[in-house]
């Protein structure tokens, strides 16, 4: 476990070729309003779970029946795509279109499905590491998955290259540079699990953890809430050990390719920050934790007697909170009001 206080926190972006998030919650929600199958997700609260003080949590395993917050993802740019082309958008109005991306897990479901409703082809690059129980789930949405490389660098590499030679519309849930506005809109969507989860909640959180691979839940998630609660909640970003990308980043103030084991949080598992999330969470993020796998792993059993099961990846920023060594750090007290995100279902 290695935590570090953000020395950044409040200044300017660090990366001066990539935006802040979006904050534009309003159109998100406009948009989902057309969707039959987008509805609000609910938020627990589990008494005498944490070392100290209350805990909620967002739970984000049933939306849209994808299984995890990604769905607000790139079906959300996908969608956004239809609706610049017609004001009722239906199953034929991407006819002729590919979208194609690398994915460890959600995010390609989330592709494959937007792509789906609209009448476009998905492409789904995986790695090696990826089980084939997931291409089994991506076949299921009518996506094709394509097993290229050892890691996902590797598979995001193959995506970018097959989007070049075939005209192909990538996307992403990363950002880097000249790659910007698709990851922009990409992480609007994910206002929404923020926008519910704050107007739940019966007064503003003391702490929030989030967890990051690229970071675009937790950059999301924390300019919204310093949007709308301001400097009150104690913002914490939660990654592997093993691929603390945006922890190093903050530290050495430009964004780092790091290198690792593979993680058992193979969602989080990324070796590089996303620009736009590592600019908003070196303004908005108060402390980044990186915890080790067995960190992680050692909760999730009572995580699962407690309604709460997930995977390592889902779980990471509750295991956080669960951890008697963070509480302490942090200050955390009985009057302290926890929020936290349930991000996936179980394997």
């Amino acid at each position: 476990m290695r935590l570090i206080e953000n020395a950044n926190r409040g200044k300017n972006r660090i990366i001066d070729n990539a935006p802040f998030p979006s904050t534009d919650v309003e159109k998100v929600s406009a948009l989902l309003k057309k969707c039959p199958i987008a509805s609000e997700t609910p938020l627990l609260e589990i008494p005498n779970f944490l070392p100290q003080g209350n805990l909620w949590v967002k739970d984000e395993r049933e939306r849209m029946g994808l299984g995890s917050f990604k769905a607000l993802g790139a079906a959300y740019v996908i969608a956004s795509h239809a609706q610049n082309l017609t004001e009722n958008p239906n199953t034929t109005t991407l006819e002729g279109k590919t979208y194609v991306t690398a994915s460890a897990g959600n995010h390609g479901l989330s592709l494959a499905a937007g792509a789906k409703i609209f009448g476009a082809k998905a492409v789904v690059f995986i790695s090696e590491t990826v089980p084939e129980t997931f291409s089994d789930r991506l076949r299921e949405k009518g996506a094709v998955p394509v097993r290229k490389g050892s890691d996902y660098a590797a598979s995001m590499s193959a995506a970018l290259e097959a989007a070049e030679e075939n005209d192909w519309i990538l996307l992403s849930d990363s950002s880097w540079e000249n790659y910007i506005d698709k990851p922009l809109k990409l992480m609007e969507g994910y206002l929404q699990m923020a926008d519910e989860a704050m107007s739940q909640c019966n007064s503003i959180a003391t702490h929030v953890f989030l967890q990051a691979g690229v970071g675009g839940l937790a950059g999301a998630v924390a300019a919204h809430i310093r949007k709308i609660w301001g400097d009150t909640p104690v913002i914490t970003v939660v990654e592997p050990s093993a691929a603390p990308a945006l922890q190093e980043s903050i530290e050495t103030g430009k964004p780092v390719l790091t290198k690792g084991p593979d993680s058992v949080m193979g969602r989080l598992d990324c070796k590089e920050p996303s620009f736009i999330a590592l600019n908003g969470l070196a303004r908005d993020a108060d402390f980044f934790l990186t915890l080790d796998d067995e960190e992680v792993t050692s909760y999730l059993e009572k995580m699962s007697c407690s309604n709460l099961a997930t995977t390592a990846s889902g779980g990471a920023g509750i295991a956080a909170a669960m951890n008697n060594q963070v509480a302490k750090l942090l200050k955390m007290d009985c009057d302290s009001k926890t929020l936290c995100f349930l991000s996936e279902v179980a394997e």
